[in-house]
């Protein structure tokens, strides 16, 4: 009896730290890794990050697997909604993929007008000015090899922040676009590597509904360099420890 009584004690202690743990993670905070470059150079892969999931409202996409009905029978829209600020780097699902998460720079908010020429942003008809500063030096193993890492970067003054871009080639497809306008409710987001990003100039993402928007990015509480986070025997030479609690900005 005692060993019976003992095993529903610790089932249903392993319940409620597990039920604990998913409104952490549906309503408080979500970790998420950076698994590619498009947000470089201020986020690289490898980076893992807490978003935080109370900054925009809840949606069905707060919930693990997106639970909940598209078509409103069952947790539609959302709750306690607020508008990303212009700048904020959020996580998202794009319309067409309701399985993988995004992460990009809100760059146009509901009303706005988005246009890039020649490399240059303009929002609602004005240029957003940059100046150039030192390459930003590409360490990831794929990288290094060419032109060793070095790439072209950028300050960009947008609106209220000091934004560093990389802008690696002129002439590219996403370099010169028709003008964007943003639809209410939605938002318009671009990669901070402008050359290397799929994002909102792109049809296969396009515009991001409100209701889509899953959180902010916060902080990085945990970074490797060329390595995965379960190959334990390289982290001695991969912790990027100058990373580890830094603010995302």
């Amino acid at each position: 009896m005692k060993k019976k009584n003992k095993f529903f004690s610790n089932f249903l202690s392993i319940c409620i730290a597990v039920f604990v743990a998913l409104l952490i993670r549906s309503f408080a905070f979500e970790p998420f890794n950076i698994p590619s470059g498009s947000m470089k150079p201020n986020l690289l892969v490898g980076d893992f990050i807490f978003v935080s999931k109370y900054s925009y409202g809840y949606s069905r996409h707060s919930l693990p697997f997106s639970l909940g009905d598209k078509n409103g029978k069952f947790f539609s829209g959302k709750y306690f909604s607020k508008i990303p600020k212009r700048g904020d780097i959020v996580v998202f699902k794009t319309p067409e993929n309701n399985r993988t998460d995004y992460i990009k720079r809100v760059i146009g908010l509901p009303g706005d007008t988005v246009k890039i020429i020649n490399g240059d942003l303009f929002v609602n008809g004005s240029k957003i000015f940059r100046k150039k500063i030192d390459h930003f030096i590409d360490t990831d193993s794929n990288q290094i090899l060419i032109d060793n890492g070095r790439r072209r970067q950028y300050l960009e003054y947008f609106f209220d922040k000091e934004i560093n871009i990389l802008d690696i080639k002129d002439y590219t497809f996403a370099d010169n676009t028709n003008e964007f306008f943003v639809p209410e409710n939605n938002i318009f987001v671009m990669g901070d590597n402008r050359d290397n990003s799929q994002d909102s100039r792109f049809s296969t993402v396009g515009y991001i509904p409100l209701d889509n928007v899953i959180g902010k990015a916060q902080f990085i509480f945990f970074s490797l360099e060329n390595a995965r986070f379960l190959q334990i025997w390289k982290w001695p030479s991969s912790i990027r420890y100058e990373r580890i609690f830094k603010n995302i900005q």
